[in-house]
């Protein structure tokens, strides 16, 4: 049988491909197939299958070098005075050792797995309010009205924004998340994160000054005051820049995480039954539905210097690698009967949180917000039914994978 060919280069990164924001699985089966590790025409290498980017992940061979993929180098520095990609630069996200080590380091002493743990009966409450406020409705749109309020309400719960602060979180909190495709992003669209970043900047600004004279039981408060052994703290930009981070990454992956994940299970209603049946394998669900739709679709890497990937294949230093989450997370060579989904799949090793130093910070907590979405709603809403089933309103992106709307009726 012929082996198709490699997708183009537009096919796989042009944001505006109808057809494969709708569904990127057969283009990253065909890539996997044909083209595992495939030189991009746009000059950095693509990987697709499971072992080669776990390899890559893990491998202190390879970093973010954010700065270093910003274009041409004469540029670099009128780029880095954008607000918005000059916040990004100094986000542990976009660091390298040992800046990321001191990053991670400092945020870590703070956003701890107890005070994570300690949101846990805060998460059950608010998906019951979410859910209780449309009840007597009996329908909503699931991405506005539960999926992105929900980690917004716990990141603000996190963070210690004051009640009387969070109208504007809550009513639209605005995330440059265009920032990470691979494709370059419009002069209005630059703009608009820019505009984005200082706005939201101007609020966190307010809020550390706040927590500075009168500290609280919050994340802010706790990274204001964190210190390593060496005494060395967060700059007020790294602070400004790490909450922001923490407040995007908090609730735009959780949000797309909860409406992919409601999507798959009834657009395969057995699997949705199964969970109304048995609410105890949410806890199982998450872990198969970041598997088979994650929000989180793609990551990169450069080399820092010449490594040989697992299968032979040679990255010469200083050369980008984008690694195909989303590919990866279907690889047969790991999932049997990858494109199926099943809730009751044991040993998912998902690569949806990435891995090694950059392997999210705030896992723990996306996890037990979704499970606790999913399974409150088969308890109470075990009739819901989507109505855009076929055709749903997905978000033209790349790399953070998610829908605009979702209704739904019970």
């Amino acid at each position: 049988m012929a082996v198709a060919p490699p997708p183009s280069a537009r096919s796989l990164f042009d944001g505006l491909d109808d057809d494969f924001i709708a569904d990127p699985y057969p283009t990253y089966r065909r890539l996997r197939e044909s083209a595992p590790v495939w030189r991009s025409p746009l000059g950095f290498w693509v990987l697709s299958r499971h072992a080669d980017i776990a390899a890559v992940l893990r491998d202190p061979l390879f970093g973010r070098d954010f700065e270093g993929k910003l274009s041409h180098a004469a540029r670099r520095a009128e780029i880095l005075k954008q607000p918005a990609y000059r916040s990004l630069a100094l986000s542990m996200l976009a660091r390298d050792p040992p800046d990321h080590t001191r990053l991670r380091g400092l945020v870590a002493k703070a956003f701890t797995a107890r005070r994570v743990e300690a949101l846990r009966e805060g998460i059950e409450a608010c998906v019951d309010r979410l859910i209780d406020r449309r009840a007597e409705d009996r329908q909503m749109d699931l991405i506005a009205e539960f999926a992105r309020l929900l980690p917004v309400t716990v990141i603000c719960d996190l963070l210690g924004i004051p009640e009387s602060d969070r109208a504007r979180f809550l009513s639209g909190y605005q995330v440059s998340a265009r920032l990470l495709d691979p494709t370059p992003l419009s002069p209005d669209e630059v703009e608009q994160a820019n505009a984005n970043t200082l706005y939201n900047r101007c609020y966190f600004e307010e809020l550390f000054r706040r927590r500075s004279r009168e500290p609280a039981d919050d994340l802010i408060s706790a990274l204001l005051a964190v210190r390593d052994d060496a005494d060395g703290r967060l700059t007020h930009d790294e602070l400004a820049a790490n909450v922001a981070l923490l407040f995007g990454a908090g609730h735009e992956t959780t949000t797309h995480l909860i409406g992919n994940g409601l999507l798959a299970l009834h657009r395969h209603p057995a699997q949705w039954t199964l969970l109304t049946q048995q609410p105890a394998l949410a806890t199982a669900a998450v872990e198969e539905l970041l598997r088979f739709d994650s929000s989180v679709q793609l990551t990169s890497r450069k080399a820092f210097q010449r490594v040989a990937l697992p299968q032979g294949t040679v990255v010469e230093r200083g050369e980008s690698v984008l690694c195909v989450l989303g590919a990866a997370n279907r690889d047969p060579d790991v999932y049997p009967d990858p494109d199926t989904l099943d809730i009751t799949r044991s040993g998912a090793r998902a690569l949806s949180f990435g891995g090694g130093i950059h392997h999210c910070l705030g896992a723990q907590l996306a996890r037990i917000e979704a499970e606790t979405a999913f399974r409150r709603l088969a308890e109470r809403l075990p009739d819901l039914r989507l109505t855009a089933l076929e055709d749903p309103a997905w978000l033209p992106r790349i790399t953070l994978r998610g829908l605009a709307r979702l209704d739904a009726q019970w």
